[in-house]
């Protein structure tokens, strides 16, 4: 336990969301939280100017995924502590993040005495995962099936997740400043991973992963 409280920032694009867990989290006398921030960019330039203990993330921000903030930050402050927050609970999003760097992920469907006990850990310097997605990778080990998009770099499955969200090349080029031909290749490249020929069959791989919802 921190002598000092443990200086937390939230990051989540929706107010409702920061300022609920704000207030629970600030019940607890060893946590404080001191930044929030609503995109990427904001996220980024918070983490440097208050320098948190924890960073609590989403992983899908409007402007950038928090797979990307991660490698954007660790190289600015390789020593950062982040606990992704998300809503997605299969396994091959919380490896993604965890091999990505992150220290801890909770799903959102979980308790919120959950997150104070990941963030207290993490603090700690320990790992943490929430036990629905604990429980999703032993399933993943055990059950036999090899996940294709494992196959997929950080970039390409950074853009994979916009393009099964619904977000047109166009706006994913100007959300990541790569150019139109860049996200084309992407895409294209993407396809030829997973072995598939549309943009219908991408989704229904990101539905069969429980990486979007129907």
């Amino acid at each position: 336990m921190h002598a000092q409280p443990i200086r937390v920032m939230l990051v989540d694009d929706h107010a409702v969301v920061r300022s609920g867990f704000r207030r629970f989290l600030e019940e607890f006398a060893d946590i404080r939280v001191v930044a929030e921030a609503e995109s990427g960019e904001l996220a980024y330039r918070g983490y440097l100017e208050s320098e948190p203990d924890v960073m609590v993330l989403d992983i899908s921000m409007p402007d950038t995924s928090g797979l990307a903030l991660m490698q954007r930050l660790f190289a600015r402050a390789p020593n950062a502590r982040v606990i992704i927050f998300s809503m997605h609970q299969d396994y091959a999003m919380a490896e993604r993040a965890l091999e990505g760097g992150a220290r801890g992920y909770v799903t959102k469907s979980s308790a919120p005495e959950i997150l104070v006990n990941a963030v207290r850990e993490v603090a700690a310097g320990r790992l943490f995962v929430s036990a629905d997605v604990a429980r999703a990778v032993a399933e993943s080990k055990t059950g036999g099936q090899e996940n294709p998009i494992t196959q997929l770099s950080t970039r390409e499955f950074e853009i994979f997740q916009q393009l099964v969200g619904g977000r047109s090349p166009p706006d994913i080029a100007r959300a990541l400043n790569l150019s139109s031909k860049t996200i084309a290749n992407y895409h294209t490249l993407i396809k030829q991973k997973l072995g598939v020929s549309s943009d219908i069959e991408l989704v229904r791989i990101a539905l069969r992963q429980n990486l979007i919802t129907p």
